[in-house]
């Protein structure tokens, strides 16, 4: 092994062995991003998907630490439950697609369930996109076309980077390009265009590159009605799936970036490939980095963050730090309520004091798996206004599991946070938290943020 590839395994060694480090103060360091102090090796160009109560993740991977241009030879499919505990499902290397040949252009990709299994798209390098099938995202890969989706010369565009959004009619789109987006609607088998694909218009667009510009790497996904199309870490947003779409903002934001990921050596906002995707009523998002040590433009990580949408449909600046998603940490202070891992009938929305409230009605309840560094027999306190009277319960590992404590809640004044105290009956460590509301109607309180305290 040469040099350049020990120091890499040692970064990912080091990176990996961070999540049981111990502070200062005897306190564990919770290690969530980037993602490779998870699964153990970088990931490049991510997507992610839901399916079937787990989460599987497409992607690349950069070769070599001491590589000086993209170099990327096969791709990966990975999965999880938790967000925490990566399993390798399969690879999909170039010798089984059209190319019929390696490769070290195995480029940015994307897979999708279909009624009678999956379809892998992917980019073939910057110019082609094709497509393989498989029962499930375990493999094995087949390419049934033998041949390009989308060939290369076809539209005026670089035709790479696919997207796929599955819509509510079960219709499903691709988009594709390089800074000219187009967009088209899938064969019923996800195997061909339906139509010839049209440009996406897309008014007042930005991008890392400056004012009328986007990026490559344009993502689709829908809420509420709402089609978002989004480049790098900038979105525009539109009633239809065609468009047009209209710029609304970047969901990074210097401010919500802890310094350790804020990369003084290149534009915040450079080669993101963000991707969106929902797990368990809540969203995230999925973005390339290499602010870590050991880390460079051809040798890419990836970070997850929590996503949220004000009242008006605009995504918040995604909060991008150590900890990342699927698990907390009590040290640190303050657990937003809205950043929970699984919901049961609670809603989000915006907070008059300023980010975003967890709204709770009678049955409603809502988890916090892995609150690492609790105390033992902790005080919890949480932020909340109560709209009426009756009780949050605080069980462990299930939301009839043991009940650990409860706090009773008082009618209040609309918008007047005050903080309730709860001593819980916990061992020290590692907590699986369920909030249930009982009593109270369709909306009990709303919930700013909870801590632990000795």
């Amino acid at each position: 092994m040469n040099m350049y590839k020990k120091m890499a395994m040692a970064l990912i060694c080091a990176a990996t062995v961070a999540v049981a480090a111990s502070d200062a103060d005897g306190a564990k360091a919770v290690v969530g991003n980037p993602i490779s102090a998870l699964i153990g090796r970088p990931v490049g160009d991510t997507h992610m998907i839901e399916w079937k109560g787990r989460v599987y993740l497409f992607a690349g991977h950069d070769f070599a630490f001491e590589s000086k241009d993209y170099d990327l030879r096969d791709w990966w499919v990975w999965s999880t439950s938790d967000l925490l505990e990566w399993k390798l499902e399969s690879v999909l290397k170039p010798e089984d697609t059209f190319l019929r040949r390696p490769s070290k252009s195995c480029w940015a990709t994307f897979g999708v369930p279909f009624p009678d299994g999956w379809r892998y798209y992917f980019s073939a390098g910057p110019t082609e996109i094709g497509v393989v099938t498989a029962k499930t995202p375990a493999g094995p890969w087949s390419d049934p076309l033998g041949k390009p989706l989308v060939a290369k010369g076809e539209y005026r565009t670089q035709a790479r980077d696919p997207d796929v959004l599955l819509d509510d009619d079960g219709s499903a789109y691709i988009v594709f390009g390089t800074f000219k987006y187009f967009i088209a609607k899938l064969g019923a088998d996800g195997l061909s265009l339906a139509e010839k694909a049209r440009p996406v218009e897309i008014k007042g667009e930005f991008g890392p590159y400056g004012q009328g510009k986007t990026d490559d790497k344009p993502s689709l996904h829908k809420r509420n009605g709402l089609y978002y199309l989004s480049w790098s870490s900038f979105y525009a947003v539109s009633e239809n799936v065609y468009g047009p779409y209209r710029y609304r903002g970047s969901v990074i934001d210097a401010a919500y970036v802890a310094p350790k990921f804020r990369r003084d050596r290149i534009e915040l906002h450079y080669d993101r490939h963000g991707n969106f995707f929902q797990f368990n009523g809540q969203w995230y998002y999925v973005a390339n980095d290499y602010s870590q040590p050991g880390r460079t433009r051809f040798f890419r990580d990836a970070v997850m963050g929590y996503v949220h949408y004000r009242d008006n449909g605009d995504i918040a600046p995604v909060r991008i730090d150590e900890v990342g998603v699927g698990q907390y940490d009590a040290s640190r202070g303050e657990i937003e309520a809205e950043d929970f891992f699984a919901v049961r009938g609670a809603k989000v929305g915006e907070c008059p004091v300023g980010g975003f409230e967890l709204r709770m009605g009678d049955g409603n309840a809502v988890h916090y798996p892995n609150i690492r560094n609790v105390p033992e027999n902790a005080t919890l306190a949480l932020s909340l206004w109560g709209k009426a009277g009756g009780t949050l319960e605080f069980h462990e590992g299930k939301p009839d599991g043991r009940l650990l404590g409860s706090v009773n809640v008082k009618r209040g004044n609309p918008g007047h946070f005050r903080k309730l105290s709860a001593k819980l009956q916990n061992a020290p460590g590692t907590l699986d938290l369920w909030i249930v509301a009982k009593g109270g109607g369709s909306e009990l309180c709303h919930v700013d943020w909870f801590a632990f305290s000795r």
